[in-house]
Formats: structure tokens, C-alpha cells, sequence
């Protein structure tokens, strides 16, 4: 995770100097906000990437500059073949858009509640009680 923290990392300067340049350069106030909140966003996806890199034990072989492809080879994790819970959560969120739209605050409501749902869904799709014993 090193690799993905490092590159976000570079974009995040990147786009808060591009910002800079741009505020400065052209005094137009969207799109410098524009490039600021995009620094922000790909701040808080390295310092994500950067926490999980440290709580991993050993290194995974992306960040092994001398790794072979063959080093990554073996399963991947457990992908669901059969939930319908995506096309629900997609269907909740493209609701969302269209309510915010025509500005039908109540739809919103609604689709936010579905939107709770599908992703508790999805969470707890295999979630196993543990037993009583």
C-alpha cells in the first residue's frame, strides 16, 4: 500500500499547487475550490492507504521493487456471486441523484433510508452469529 499512499500523496501536492497557481493566476473562485477540495479528497485517500500500509505485517508484493508477477499469484478474497445488494445500493443512489435534482426533498429522504439499508446489506450479507455455546 505504500505505492498507492506515495502516488496520492504526489497528487495531492500536485493539485494544491495547481490550485495555488490557478487562484492566483486567474481569480476565478470555482475552479480554484474545485482543485483544493480535489487535494482534499486525494489527501484523505493517501493517509487511508498510508494507515492500512503500516497495520500490514508483511510487505505485499507491489511494494517489492524486485517482486515478480507470479509473486501475487493465489486468491484474491471472497467476491459474492449472487447478491442483489449492489444493484439495489445503485438504484438507492441513482434515486438520490434524480431526487436532488427536481429538489424532492422527500425522495431524498426516502432514498437515503434504502441507501442505509443497501449498505447494511452488503455488510451483513454472510455476517455469522456467533454461537451460543
Amino acid at each position: 500500500m505504500r505505492v498507492e499512499s506515495r502516488i496520492f500523496e504526489i497528487l495531492t501536492i500536485f493539485f494544491f499547487a495547481i490550485g495555488t497557481i490557478y487562484l492566483l493566476w486567474s481569480r476565478e473562485p470555482a475552479g480554484s475550490a474545485a482543485l483544493f477540495l480535489t487535494g482534499g479528497l486525494s489527501l484523505i485517500v493517501g493517509t487511508y492507504f498510508r494507515f492500512v500500509a503500516r497495520r500490514l505485517e508483511a510487505p505485499r508484493p507491489e511494494d517489492n521493487p524486485g517482486g515478480e508477477i507470479s509473486d501475487g499469484a493465489g486468491d484474491v478474497g471472497f467476491f459474492s456471486p449472487g447478491s442483489y445488494w449492489p444493484v439495489i445500493l445503485a438504484g438507492a443512489v441513482g434515486l438520490t441523484g434524480i431526487s436532488l435534482a427536481f429538489m424532492y426533498f422527500w425522495a431524498v429522504a426516502i432514498s437515503a433510508i434504502l441507501i442505509v439499508m443497501a449498505v447494511g446489506g452488503l455488510l451483513f450479507e454472510y455476517h455469522i452469529r456467533p454461537s451460543d455455546h
